[in-house]
């Protein structure tokens, strides 16, 4: 890759040659910068390529987050050069949120509308299935020899029974961010806004909601809340649908935390990030109540 100076003096909106550029902490996968330039303000991403391991289309991503910004939920695509592993977006002035303050729980009713806001843009470039996307990180995991968690084996006979008992009400599927951790809201003075689109794609919204839950650690009563806020009502087979799908986040992200543990050069403990999903996964699995929730996903309440 070019360097960052010669890339920003390619995008009409950045060659100033009196822009200032600082670091932006936070991400996993890019380096990202905030770049003021004349009267604007924009975002870079960049990514090595390595982050193909992790299932991340980025021609996916930029179409994506141009459909998202068309409904007025993301941030607007200022350029994409993807020669140069680079994507440049407008700046949403606002605050990050933290899982702290998704727990408080007086945001929820405002995250199922943004949610409901993306889900209704024009269907995304491609699909993205836990179901397909577990099973590719697991072959990477063994093939490069990176670290597995204990048992983690075990526990593919309910992976199986998971998906089964998603297809007796499959409802088809909607755009979706499908990476929604608290870090990925901010609010702004128009309203919640959703970014990163890396993973994503066109999803069960049920995903969506499971995610949210599972990354921000929330009660279930407030899944309760956040999946009657998006249908109307928190009907049971709609929640427990969000919580094996949530499950199967937690399930499925270990293993990117594995590939991550192997590949990344950023300064982050992602094994032991990835090892407390794991840890919540096994005890779902283990529990007496998994049973209930696959009888529960495949009823019509």
């Amino acid at each position: 890759m070019r360097a960052l100076e010669q890339v920003l003096d390619e995008v009409a909106e950045l060659a100033d040659p009196g822009r200032t550029v600082s670091d932006l902490p936070g991400g996993l996968t890019n380096a990202n910068y905030k770049v003021v330039a004349g009267a604007g303000a924009y975002v870079v991403r960049r990514w090595s390529d390595d982050t193909g391991l992790l299932a991340i289309d980025r021609d996916n991503e930029y179409e994506n987050s141009v459909r998202a910004a068309e409904v007025g939920v993301g941030a607007g695509v200022v350029a994409y050069l993807p020669e140069d592993n680079t994507m440049v977006l407008e700046w949403l002035e606002g605050t990050t949120l933290s899982a702290a303050e998704l727990r408080a729980g007086t945001i929820l009713d405002q995250v199922a509308a943004a949610c409901r806001r993306l889900h209704g843009a024009r269907r995304f470039r491609d699909d993205f299935d836990m179901f397909e996307i577990q099973p590719r990180y697991l072959e990477i995991v063994r093939r490069r020899g990176f670290r597995l968690p204990e048992r983690y084996a075990e526990f593919e006979p309910h992976m199986a029974a998971i998906r089964d008992a998603f297809a007796v009400n499959d409802e088809g599927t909607v755009p979706c961010n499908n990476d929604l951790l608290a870090e990925n809201f901010m609010l702004t003075s128009s309203g919640l806004r959703l970014i990163d689109y890396e993973y994503s794609g066109n999803n069960d919204p049920c995903f969506e909601l499971g995610n949210i839950w599972s990354e921000s650690n929330l009660s279930l009563a407030q899944l309760e809340q956040l999946v009657g806020a998006y249908y109307g009502r928190p009907s049971r087979h709609k929640v427990a649908r969000a919580r094996l799908w949530g499950l199967m986040s937690k399930y499925g992200w270990t293993l990117w935390a594995s590939i991550q543990d192997g590949v990344s050069a950023i300064d982050f403990d992602f094994w032991e990030w990835g090892l407390e999903k794991y840890d919540r996964a096994v005890a779902e699995f283990d529990s007496p109540e998994f049973e209930r929730l696959l009888e529960e996903a495949r009823r019509r309440d």
